[in-house]
């Protein structure tokens, strides 16, 4: 019997991902298959990484697998995302952070696309956050809502057009350590459907204190500079949804918190073994359980989300724009 003919391996660019990626809605869908998935349909360790030099570096190997309704494997995803860190690229000119994303054929194990991991990890990270904060949200009436902002980078433009959509009406506080960054997001921000109005803060606890809700995406930073927002900091019902690990919030905020949720308790508890949540209590649930349970906002008290980004997402949005991908001819077909 003859062998079947392997199919094409196809390279999708930043360019490619980016003209390829599913609109916002459908994009906050995925997010919210990928939580949900996590609660039992999925496997997937925590990242699995090495830490090159110079220091501070980093190379994580991201594995998952989702298991498809047909119970047979052909609607399954097996994949992984590739992506290494280097904090000194800035000094040669060069981005610090570069992945892949690999699809296989999950039948067969056979790879199908390699795709630039940059516009996914935005993406899916902005719509995960858009997930917790449909979910978790402070009940406001009287007044817009208000959200602060902190850090000004890749991840605070991404999560613009997601806070537009899930909090229409908002009213914007960018503060970044770096001025012209906030004041350029900000700018992004007034043009951005959904977003009432946006305003630079000279410090960070001047954007938080009257915060509603409040997105924490500044760049990873040492140990002695880590959690530094404190309750202090936050309104009584805050809504905090921590995209940097625990680079801004405080583990007493974790501690306090009415309902602390991650997105997945494996890799929380094994960052947490490395230093990354120090003090930091036990989740109540993952973002995935309280969706499926149906978890109701406490009536008082603050909600902390905190996701680290799982392999899952990059494979969940992988799949949706290699299909867009091929529909449309993008990308390069790598010869076999």
């Amino acid at each position: 019997m003859p062998a079947s003919v392997p199919p094409p391996l196809r390279y999708l660019s930043a360019a490619d991902v980016t003209a390829a990626m599913p609109p916002l809605a459908e994009r906050v869908a995925l997010a919210e298959r990928t939580m949900t998935a996590l609660a039992g349909d999925a496997e997937l360790p925590p990242k699995i990484g090495v830490h090159p030099r110079p220091d501070a570096s980093f190379a994580h190997a991201m594995p998952a697998h989702l298991r498809g309704a047909d119970g047979a494997g052909a609607e399954d995803l097996v994949g992984m995302k590739w992506i290494a860190g280097f904090p000194t690229n800035g000094m040669l000119g060069l981005t610090a952070i570069h992945g892949l994303v690999v699809l296989n054929d999950p039948q067969t194990g056979i790879p199908m696309a390699i795709l630039d991991a940059g516009p996914i990890t935005a993406e899916r990270t902005a719509a995960i956050s858009g997930v917790a904060i449909a979910q978790f949200s402070p009940t406001v009436t009287s007044r817009p809502v208000r959200v602060a902002l902190l850090g000004a980078g890749v991840q605070a433009r991404s999560h613009l057009v997601v806070l537009g959509h899930v909090l229409p009406g908002l009213e914007l506080v960018v503060f970044d350590r770096h001025p012209d960054r906030a004041v350029s997001v900000a700018e992004r921000a007034r043009t951005t459907p959904g977003i009432a109005s946006a305003s630079v803060a000279t410090i960070a606890r001047e954007a938080t204190r009257s915060a509603d809700v409040v997105i924490t995406v500044a760049s990873f930073a040492p140990a002695a500079k880590r959690q530094t927002l404190t309750a202090e900091w936050l309104a009584a019902d805050a809504l905090v949804v921590a995209v940097d690990y625990a680079t801004y919030v405080n583990a007493a905020v974790a501690r306090a918190a009415a309902l602390f949720i991650v997105d997945e308790r494996g890799q929380f508890l094994a960052n947490r073994d490395a230093g990354q949540f120090d003090q930091y209590p036990d989740p109540s649930a993952t973002l995935g359980e309280a969706i499926r349970a149906g978890t109701a906002r406490p009536a008082t008290g603050r909600v902390l989300v905190t996701h680290l980004g799982v392999g899952l997402a990059d494979l969940v949005f992988g799949d949706a724009i290699l299909r867009r991908a091929e529909a449309a001819g993008l990308g390069t077909i790598l010869p076999g």
